[in-house]
């Protein structure tokens, strides 16, 4: 990615910027801020949504700040006040909270951390946004589980029908149905 050569694009960023692109979330000439640097998550995301959009390959062309989970929260929150999208994927439960959104910004979650509920002592998935608290601020919110790992599935077999394209002869193509 960094190099604009063509590579394959991994599943999660690439399940990201396809809820983007499918909601409708503009980007271009947005703030965005990526909570999560990781070298499969948050840095590929970070650079799809910052990347010349007029390129053959997937691009947001927005202003994307990146934090990782030692940032300060004060720190993060001037970021995340000021973000029309906001993407947490740093791993750490509760992250962003509603005082660190601004009105109408799109939220998606990426976060995924096993917690044991307080109440049923059964171990259960949880996000980085305080899903209830946000969710009545932000335009768009993706909740935890059910939102981003479906759509990391769908691209995992975007992928592999990708790679196997690739392997096979254009007379092989051909008779694939549409």
């Amino acid at each position: 990615m960094c190099l604009d050569q063509d590579s394959m694009l991994p599943a999660t960023p690439r399940g990201v910027w396809e809820i983007i692109q499918r909601t409708g979330i503009p980007t271009l000439g947005r703030n965005v801020v990526v909570a999560g640097r990781s070298k499969n998550v948050g840095m590929p995301i970070a650079m799809l949504l910052h990347t010349d959009g007029s390129h053959e390959r997937p691009g947001g062309d927005a202003t994307v700040t990146i934090s990782h989970r030692y940032t300060p929260k004060e720190q993060l929150k001037q970021h995340t006040i000021r973000a029309d999208i906001v993407v947490a994927a740093a791993g750490i439960p509760n992250l962003i909270t509603a005082d660190m959104i601004k009105e109408g910004a799109a939220v998606i979650d990426v976060g995924i951390t096993r917690v044991q509920d307080p109440l049923t002592a059964r171990p259960r998935l949880v996000g980085d946004v305080d899903f209830e608290g946000v969710r009545k601020k932000a335009s768009y919110i993706t909740p935890v589980p059910g939102g981003v790992g479906p759509m990391t599935v769908a691209m995992l077999m975007k992928n592999t029908i990708i790679a196997a394209k690739k392997l096979l002869r254009p007379q092989e193509l051909e008779a694939l149905p549409a």
